[in-house]
Parts: C-alpha cells; structure tokens; sequence
C-alpha cells in the first residue's frame, strides 16, 4: 500500500529482490514528481541497501515499510521491519563480497541512524539535502478531481505492492 500526501509517500511490502527492484523504482517516480532529479540516484542506492539488508538479515520476516519524507532542507528515506537486532557498521574486507551497505549509505548520504521502533522491531534512516531553492509542491495531492488550478500535472507515483 501507498499513501501520499504531497511530502510523504510510504510503501510497504516484503523485502524479496523483486520487490526491491519496485520499490526502487517508485522511490524515483516519487522524486520526479517532486522534481528533485538529482536526488534519485543517491535515494536508491539508499533505499536498495537497506532493503537488502531486511532481505539478508531481518528476523522473524521480511515485511517491511519504506518511508520517504520531503522537508523544506531534506529529504529522509526511512526502512521499518520487525527485527529488533540494530545493525552495526564493519568493516569489510577488500575481497568481501558484502558487508559495505550502511557504509555506503553513510558515505552518500547528509546522516544517517538506527533506533528501536516501538512495535518492537527498528527504523534505519538517512537523509539527503533538498536542492534549493525548495520546489512549491502543491498543498494536497493531486487527484483526477483536482481543482481546475491544479490541470496539466501529474500525479504522484502510485502501486499496489503485494508483499
């Protein structure tokens, strides 16, 4: 399911590759929409890392929520499962061919962070600086019905992603 009030889209869904990939993919139809091109490549790689974290990791399922939030300086990608267990940075060994994700994450992004969520499970974030000056967004989304000011805009990616 996702929802969508101008600044905020969530999606949640259960972290498979194949859902990955979606998710990805809607990630940047979302930032598109709110013009913030330059950020979609970063987001990604994001969001793809902390989502194949959840795949590799997460206990006792892989059902997960993603959050993207735009603020008038940022913009905060935010992964939710119910594993309590919080990941640790390490360093990985040149050959290795895993164990470098939140590093990547922490080397592309503004912060980044971990924290208990009170279902019992963690939220890993990080943010990105929203290019200025801040794009005016509509005030609410943008829907067939849509009062005649709003004619000619798209609106807001939108799937459905079974988990």
């Amino acid at each position: 399911m996702i929802s969508q009030p101008s600044r905020h889209c969530t999606v949640e869904l259960q972290a498979l590759p194949s859902r990955i990939g979606q998710v990805r993919r809607i990630v940047s139809a979302q930032l598109r929409y709110w013009h913030l091109d330059p950020l979609i490549d970063l987001a990604a790689l994001g969001v793809t890392e902390l989502l194949t974290n959840v795949h590799r990791h997460a206990e006792p399922d892989k059902m997960c929520t993603v959050e993207i939030e735009l603020y008038p300086d940022r913009l905060t990608v935010s992964v939710y499962d119910h594993d309590p267990r919080l990941p640790e940075v390490r360093d990985a060994d040149p050959l290795a061919t895993c164990g470098r994700g939140l590093s990547m994450v922490a080397s592309v992004s503004e912060s980044w962070g971990v924290r208990p969520n009170a279902d019992g499970g963690k939220v890993v974030w990080f943010t990105l600086p929203a290019p200025s000056p801040a794009v005016a967004l509509p005030p609410y989304p943008v829907y067939a019905t849509a009062p005649a000011a709003y004619a000619g805009t798209h609106a807001p990616a939108r799937s459905a992603v079974a988990g």
